[in-house]
């Protein structure tokens, strides 16, 4: 289920997360060569990244609890 990115913060190992719409978050690590996303890195490239959607894996499976 998409969500809208409405911050980011770190865990306690400094990967970096997606704070979103829904309440949940969503980890958006750059560990490459498996996971690509250099956009974490940067503030900027963090910022331009608000207001985008993620796909939320707890919505997704909260939604098919219900069913």
């Amino acid at each position: 289920m998409l969500q809208t990115i409405i911050g980011f913060d770190t865990d306690e190992e400094n990967h970096w997360f997606a704070k979103l719409q829904c309440g949940h978050n969503q980890h958006a690590r750059h560990q490459p060569p498996f996971i690509n996303r250099p956009w974490v890195l940067q503030k900027a490239t963090r910022k331009a990244m608000l207001d985008q959607k993620l796909n939320c894996t707890k919505c997704e499976t909260e939604s098919a609890k219900r069913f």
